[in-house]
């Protein structure tokens, strides 16, 4: 569900409307921030339409042709309480209404459901720590298809519905709960954002922020990292689908049963062709956006895996990056189970050029469980 309130909207060149006011809000809290939205800008054309009144009048009454003096006077006592009294009143009558919203805004108790979202460059990652659900844990990374974002020299291939709005794993939520989010970050600043929740929350590494809503409609709301956190940005789209108590019980059953069913044991000794195609699976998801696809990297921002050290030399090397990183461009990535660590190591040193160069070509799990 994705809706546009109030005003009047036409298309861009994309096909998706173009949106001239709030979205329209789903919460309390986005309707009261609509509403201040709409009071403040009432207020505001009151105060313009007053003052420029006056003032036309003032030049149009008073001009030279009707023999208009002006007068003489150094200053007036009663002019300068009321432009003092009358603006302090208009202010505490915003600021009013306004902190009262705030401060709602900032109530998480007794909320239902509690759900952690971590943002990485460039992706989120969601765990639910508590209410029904407890244990669900996931990345949500975007789903539009490579081809509809490069334009192939002029040929790009037609845009989606979604285009850049729609991702692999939905937040899921049920209808009419209070839903707490945590926010913290991996890497950089990001910002978690539902426009028509009225939630927007700094995602701040080494910090835990929290906001909350409650949904009161079903429906899929989309978002975005509303943080200005890197060179793809623009890539990390956020997706909350409501649904009903019952249809949300389901989907807690299904998903669980579903991390229980490709949960990997960490102690088995894979074959080397099986970690290599689970490695380009990893790979695709989590590095091709820095390091590209062809491994070469983006000079100048991140580096070429292809004949790097740390990938056809020791294997202890590249599990330590993986595991603890190298500052903000290269962040930790132990949110992946030791087989995806070890399958994308794997897979970077049987890729490319890299094949049949180096030590170590085949990591086994075990020495990512080791290593942690």
């Amino acid at each position: 569900m994705t809706s546009f309130g109030g005003a009047a909207f036409a298309e861009n060149v994309s096909g998706q409307p173009l949106q001239y006011n709030l979205v329209e809000p789903v919460t309390e809290i986005a309707r009261q921030i609509y509403d201040l939205h709409t009071l403040m800008l009432v207020i505001c054309l009151v105060i313009f339409v007053a003052v420029f009144g006056v003032m036309f009048y003032s030049i149009y009454a008073h001009r030279k042709s009707k023999g208009a003096k002006s007068a003489s006077f150094h200053e007036s006592v009663k002019v300068e309480i009321a432009w003092t009294i009358v603006p302090f009143l208009i202010v505490i009558g915003m600021a009013l209404p306004a902190t009262k919203t705030v401060v709602a805004m900032k109530d998480t108790s007794n909320a239902d459901l509690t759900i952690k979202a971590t943002g990485y460059q460039w992706k989120w990652g969601y765990e639910y720590l508590a209410g029904e659900g407890e244990g669900i844990s996931f990345l949500s990374t975007l789903a539009t298809p490579r081809d509809q974002i490069d334009d192939h020299e002029g040929q790009a291939v037609a845009r989606g519905e979604n285009y850049l709005m729609e991702v692999d794993n939905h937040v899921v939520v049920p209808v009419g709960k209070k839903v707490r989010v945590v926010t913290t970050a991996n890497d950089v600043i990001h910002a978690w954002m539902i426009p028509a929740f009225g939630v927007k929350q700094d995602a701040i590494p080494g910090f835990v922020r929290d906001t909350w809503f409650k949904a009161e409609e079903e429906g899929i709301y989309r978002g975005q990292c509303a943080e200005l956190c890197g060179k793809d940005h623009a890539y990390m789209p956020i997706v909350v689908e409501v649904m009903s108590e019952e249809n949300y019980s389901t989907w807690v059953q299904a998903k669980l049963e579903e991390m229980k069913a490709k949960q990997d044991d960490p102690t088995k000794e894979w074959a080397a062709a099986d970690l290599i195609a689970r490695g380009e699976q990893v790979y695709n998801a989590n590095c091709a956006a820095c390091h590209q696809a062809t491994g070469e990297g983006i000079p100048g921002a991140f580096p070429t895996l292809v004949a790097a050290p740390s990938v056809v030399g020791p294997q202890d090397a590249q599990i330590g990056i993986l595991l603890n990183g190298i500052g903000a461009g290269m962040p930790a990535w132990k949110q992946l189970s030791d087989v995806e660590i070890a399958s994308v190591i794997t897979y970077t040193r049987n890729a490319w050029a890299n094949a049949g160069t180096g030590t170590d070509p085949v990591v086994q799990p075990s020495a990512v469980t080791a290593a942690r």
